[in-house]
């Protein structure tokens, strides 16, 4: 009888380490080290492997073992274990003696290798304990995502409020003037960027951009990309002058890491002019009565080099009457169930019926076309469109 008393006061002592430690709040390495020095003090295992599955079996405490089972992964035979099973000599983790699973809610959780065990030591208790250390643990863990997930929830409220004030918040819609605007992010937040600016009486400008990359960085990065733009327009409306600045900028803020693509459009009234420059971006499209023209030139991608490597100015002249349609890559690049893309041909063969008259219709019909083309395949881009309708007569 004294004996078992013995037994139970050890196994006692043991069972409140543990508890005053996961009430301390300690961290999981600490944990694991209390766990171990708890089982040779109180419970007298001389010979022990616990693993642990962390996205991965690995093993998380080990102690009197012949070989270093921290570099080991656990044996997949061992992955689905139930009950309590004794080990051969001849197997892998001969060295052990028990192979003892610890569950909760029937998910493994942890597998725990001993041998030389003392008489005192009792395997079910061995496993109460483990699973209360191991439980403790995925909860922190839970807790630790839990926060993480509520502070990328916060990051993407300031985020979405931050892209809402990228995007103009009227754009004209008069006679001489017309234009419309789409932006069908992939995530909650992205990257693409479209915005129209008045420039004086006679000018306007506008633009579509995309940033590498998705979600909250890349917004913030457009952010900063309109305010730059911005203020180089109240300053200049030289084309070439903004451009390079803008590149500047993104190699300056981005390390060589993040790219936009970026296409300016600046409209003369008077002159009727438009001159463009195409930064590495997708062909957009000026259509007049005469066909569609694809505004292809002007410089690479900014943020990829500074100076630029090469920068061409393009003017288009005698423009009275004429559409201008600017997306991003998401609308061609937009796949269905048999991993085909939707492609400029399709694209083209709205624009080949000429200028449209209702511009927000003409993006329903592009869209329409576009969900019957991919089918539910899910969107696998940002997607924006940008029309403008000029009727300067």
């Amino acid at each position: 009888m004294p004996k078992t008393l013995d037994i139970r006061d050890l196994e006692l002592n043991a069972l409140l380490e543990i508890t005053q430690a996961i009430n301390n709040n300690l961290s999981e390495s600490d944990l694991y080290r209390i766990y171990k020095f708890t089982l040779l003090a109180d419970l007298k295992v001389q010979r022990l492997a616990l693993f642990v599955y962390d996205n991965d079996w690995e093993c998380k405490v080990h102690f009197g073992t012949v070989r270093n089972w921290a570099e080991s992964s656990l044996d997949s035979n061992y992955r689905k274990l139930t009950d309590i099973t004794s080990i051969q000599e001849n197997n892998e983790y001969g060295e052990f003696e028990q192979a003892i699973p610890v569950t909760h809610k029937s998910k493994l959780l942890a597998v725990v290798m001993v041998g030389q065990v003392s008489a005192q030591s009792d395997s079910t208790f061995l496993r109460a304990l483990t699973n209360i250390i191991i439980v403790a643990i995925e909860n922190k863990k839970l807790a630790r995502k839990q926060l993480q997930q509520e502070a990328y929830r916060r990051e993407l409220e300031i985020a979405k409020k931050v892209q809402n004030f990228l995007f103009p918040k009227q754009l004209p819609h008069n006679h001489r003037l017309k234009i419309e605007a789409v932006y069908l992010p992939h995530q909650d937040v992205g990257g693409d960027y479209y915005d129209y600016l008045s420039i004086d009486n006679d000018r306007f400008l506008v633009c579509v951009a995309d940033v590498s990359g998705k979600g909250v960085p890349a917004a913030l990065l457009m952010s900063n990309f309109q305010a730059s733009l911005r203020t180089l327009v109240r300053k200049t409306y030289d084309a070439q002058e903004i451009v390079t600045e803008l590149n500047h900028i993104i190699t300056e803020s981005g390390n060589g890491e993040n790219f936009i693509t970026f296409f300016l459009g600046i409209y003369s009234f008077s002159e009727k002019s438009f001159e463009y420059i195409n930064c590495g971006h997708n062909p957009l499209y000026i259509v007049t009565d005469d066909g569609v023209q694809e505004l292809n030139n002007g410089t690479t991608i900014l943020g990829m080099f500074d100076p630029l490597p090469f920068l061409e100015t393009n003017t288009i002249n005698n423009l009275d009457h004429f559409f201008f349609f600017g997306y991003t890559d998401g609308l061609t690049e937009t796949f269905n169930f048999q991993d085909d893309q939707f492609g400029e041909d399709r694209l083209l063969s709205f624009l080949e019926k000429g200028m449209p008259e209702d511009i927000n219709m003409f993006h329903k019909d592009i869209f329409k076309s576009l969900d019957d083309f991919r089918g539910g395949t899910p969107y696998r881009d940002d997607i924006t469109m940008l029309s403008c309708l000029v009727k300067n007569q």
